[in-house]
């Protein structure tokens, strides 16, 4: 039992340590922990729109001039959210640029570029009854719709024009007399004609051949496949059960399964918003502020769980000290006190619960949301908020109380597992 154990945590480490070293996987990673930010602020442009704006719900019903600033917050978030894909592929290509070291404003510039070839170049225009169209690029492909298709078109698009900068007689030589930043323009004009080239044809052919635009096609095919499986009880847990994994091997899990997870989250707030701006309802459970509000609560795990059920059960007066140390934090959502402290990490006794309190708490939330009791939010509070203002922001008075009984629910399940640790000391002590 004990080489399999020892197996599949060496089998664990060595998955986080290819994530870790893999420059893929690390530009998605990065261009999300950048852009996170600008994902709240759209949310929160949201929310300043109904509490002032809005003639029903906001200031604007009592202050009708309170209404000119809709605009202006529906701006902010077209500004973030609804063209997040065209800054995505961007910072993808630059991350990836500086570890292929190839320029990095270049890099993605064209990435960006050859993103907008291979989209469609009309929108559909309604006057007075009549339907036409005119020059332009669909929302879609500057939205949530468009991330998977930009962010492989990023990393291809980056690895070609690497390959093709490496191609001494594809670049144009220029006097050292010549500022570095226009002889760097002329090396790269030929892999950047070279590039832009390939992208248009193929996405050309694509559209000919198939009758769909690129970004259409793997949308459909594969994104909202992947939207459809994360967002389902089955899918999410696992991949919240899989974070908590790494967690206790003293990895954290949060930064491993972030590639995966953060496009679908941005994607899903960004679904919600435009479904509740389009007059519909939100339908997309689980997004960054659901992860923060009811998946980690208190830290990875359900510190703030742990935290309280050793002030009511332990006997320990190492476990109560770093429970007080570790209360401030987990108030604010950091774990790493207690998670390393305690400590949690490859530690046998914590590990059923400190594995699986995520994912029980997560269940309850989809729970809530499944029978109406909680709506799914449109606002994205940042890390950091401190538990309870996070779910009120978030999911209202009604994320407040389902918040209150994940951590309740999983005070009872680290109980136990307190008690068992207390009978440990003192069979160390009769032993002594």
């Amino acid at each position: 039992m004990s080489k399999l154990s020892e197996k599949f945590e060496n089998g664990l480490l060595l998955v986080a340590e290819k994530v870790d070293e893999n420059k893929y996987l690390t530009s998605v990673k990065n261009t999300f922990t950048v852009f996170m930010p600008f994902i709240i602020v759209g949310s929160f442009a949201v929310l300043f729109k109904s509490l002032i704006s809005s003639p029903t719900t906001g200031l604007a019903k009592w202050l009708p001039g309170a209404a000119k600033l809709a605009p202006a917050f529906t701006a902010i978030n077209t500004a973030t959210l609804g063209i997040m894909t065209i800054p995505i592929i961007f910072l993808i290509a630059m991350y990836l640029a500086k570890f292929n070291k190839v320029p990095e404003y270049i890099s993605g510039i064209v990435a960006v570029a050859a993103y907008i070839s291979v989209v469609p170049s009309v929108v559909t225009v309604t006057i007075d009854k009549a339907t036409g169209t005119a020059a332009g690029v669909p929302t879609a492909a500057l939205g949530a719709q468009g991330l998977f298709v930009g962010m492989i078109l990023s990393i291809l698009v980056v690895q070609l024009f690497t390959g093709l900068t490496k191609i001494k007689r594809l670049k144009i030589n220029m006097p050292a007399s010549v500022p570095a930043g226009i002889a760097t323009s002329f090396n790269t004009l030929l892999p950047i004609l070279i590039t832009l080239t390939v992208t248009a044809v193929i996405g050309g052919l694509f559209f000919n051949a198939t009758g769909s635009y690129l970004n259409e096609w793997v949308y459909k095919a594969m994104q909202a496949p992947l939207e459809v499986i994360f967002q389902s009880p089955a899918g999410i847990i696992a991949i919240v059960i899989i974070s908590q994994l790494f967690w206790f091997l003293g990895i954290h899990g949060g930064l491993v399964i972030s590639p995966i997870r953060n496009p679908l989250i941005a994607a899903a707030i960004a679904a919600n918003i435009a479904a509740v701006s389009a007059g519909g309802v939100a339908t997309q459970a689980v997004t960054y502020g659901f992860w923060l509000n009811f998946i980690v609560a208190g830290g990875a795990g359900m510190i703030l769980s742990l935290i309280i059920a050793i002030f009511i059960f332990s006997k320990r007066e190492d476990h109560r000290m770093m429970a007080k140390i570790g209360l401030f934090p987990s108030l604010f959502g950091i774990s790493e006190p207690i998670v390393f402290g305690l400590p949690l990490v490859l530690n046998p006794t914590f590990a059923i619960p400190f594995i699986f309190n995520s994912a029980i708490s997560c269940g309850i939330a989809l729970f809530a949301t499944k029978i109406g009791f909680m709506a799914n939010n449109t606002v994205d509070t940042p890390f950091g908020t401190p538990v309870i203002l996070g779910a009120f922001i978030g999911h209202a008075w009604q994320g407040v109380v389902v918040q209150i009984i994940c951590i309740t629910v999983c005070v009872f399940t680290w109980m136990p597992f307190v008690l068992i640790s207390n009978k440990q000391v003192k069979a160390v002590a009769v032993k002594e």
